[in-house]
């Protein structure tokens, strides 16, 4: 049995090229049209966040994870297109033993993600 959170996210800022600390994230599941909130956390000073969600947890669904970008970018003195980035995925029935990485490629005017491992 795993002992590591089955959702877990990094936080890289690639304009400074280094990972970006202190971005509240939170991890949501859906529940018919509304979100319902799982945890919230922080990531630290590698821009991970890695204790979202508990061992053997993880249930079929639709979940979200919101990075808050407007502090972290005032930190930085700068200024950013995006108040906050959601990344919205799919846990299909089935899959729920898998572990889910997903990080977040940052900078100011852009962003990108993807399933990591």
């Amino acid at each position: 049995m795993t002992t590591r959170s089955p959702i877990t996210t990094h936080v890289l800022d690639l304009a400074l090229g280094r990972p970006a600390a202190g971005i509240a994230v939170t991890l949501a599941r859906a529940a018919g049209e509304e979100w319902q909130s799982l945890a919230t956390g922080e990531t630290d000073t590698d821009g991970r966040a890695s204790q979202l969600l508990a061992p053997g947890t993880l249930a079929p669904g639709t979940y979200r994870l919101r990075f808050m970008l407007t502090d972290y970018f005032a930190r930085t003195q700068r200024t950013s297109f995006y108040p906050h980035v959601d990344i919205v995925f799919v846990v299909a029935a089935g899959a729920t033993s898998e572990h889910y990485h997903v990080p977040l490629l940052l900078s100011p005017f852009g962003y990108s993600t993807y399933r990591g491992s």
